[in-house]
C-alpha cells in the first residue's frame, strides 16, 4: 500500500500487536488516512530532519475503534482519529538522539496539538513522547503523563 510519509510505511503506521492478537481490524478510513498524512507531514517529517535524519521509532500510530477500546485508549484519542503519533528514539538506540531531543524539538520548533511526555524511565527521560497535530485549533498543550495510584495523571509542563 501506500506510504503515509516519506519516513512512515503504511505498514508500520497501521501495525498493532493488540490487533493481530485479538484478530481486530485496524485499517483506517479515507478521513483517518488524511490525517495521519498531514499529523506525518506538519510534525514527525519536520522533526526527524530537524533531529538530522536519524531513525525514530513509532510505537503506536493509527488505532481503529476497536483496537482502540482494546489498549483502553480514550475515545477521543488521537490514535483513534488518525492525528496522533508516539514515538521513541531508545529503541533504535540511535547515537545521541533521546526521547528528550524529540519532546524539546517539538516543543521549541512546530506547531501541534499535544505534546505529551509519556512517563519516564530510569534516567528520569521520558519512555517514549506522544505528538498530535489537528487542522484546526491547534491547542500547543504540553503534558507530562505519570501514575498515581495506579492510574495516569497528567500535568502541565
Amino acid at each position: 500500500m501506500e506510504r503515509i510519509s516519506a519516513h512512515i510505511s503504511y505498514t508500520e503506521a497501521t501495525k498493532s500487536d493488540i490487533a493481530i492478537r485479538h484478530g481486530l481490524n485496524n485499517t483506517p478510513n479515507a478521513d483517518e488516512l488524511e490525517k495521519m498524512k498531514i499529523v506525518a507531514e506538519k510534525l514527525f517529517e519536520p522533526m526527524r530532519a530537524g533531529l538530522g535524519g536519524k531513525p525514530i521509532y513509532i510505537s503506536s500510530f493509527f488505532r481503529s475503534e476497536e483496537v482502540n477500546k482494546k489498549v483502553g485508549g480514550s475515545p477521543t484519542s488521537g490514535h483513534r482519529l488518525g492525528n496522533a503519533i508516539d514515538a521513541d528514539a531508545d529503541v533504535y538506540n540511535v547515537a545521541g538522539l533521546t526521547n528528550t531531543d524529540i519532546f524539546n524539538y517539538i516543543r521549541k520548533n512546530l506547531e501541534f496539538d499535544q505534546l505529551i511526555w509519556e512517563y519516564e524511565n530510569p534516567d528520569g527521560t521520558p519512555a517514549w513522547v506522544h505528538m498530535s497535530y489537528r487542522e484546526d485549533n491547534n491547542r500547543n498543550q504540553v503534558l507530562k503523563a505519570r501514575k498515581v495510584d495506579g492510574k495516569t495523571k497528567y500535568e502541565v509542563m
